[in-house]
């Protein structure tokens, strides 16, 4: 039974991975990836309310005058 010659596997797997990683960064490179988001500020429109446009004053029933 003969035997098997492994002297070239190295260079062969060695190839093998460089090249995989060329093509593979030759695919990736040609795909567009968007920037990141930047945050934007949204304005939140204040509610108006009525008891904002005047001055008011709250009377605890204890702080009256007898």
């Amino acid at each position: 039974m003969p035997q098997l010659d492994t002297s070239t596997w190295s260079i062969t797997i060695l190839s093998m991975i460089i090249t995989l990683f060329l093509v593979f960064q030759l695919k990736v490179s040609k795909y567009y990836f968007p920037e990141d988001p930047k945050p934007t500020l949204v304005a939140t429109p204040k509610p108006v309310t009525p008891w904002e446009k005047k001055w008011t004053k709250i009377y605890f029933p204890l702080l009256l005058p007898l």
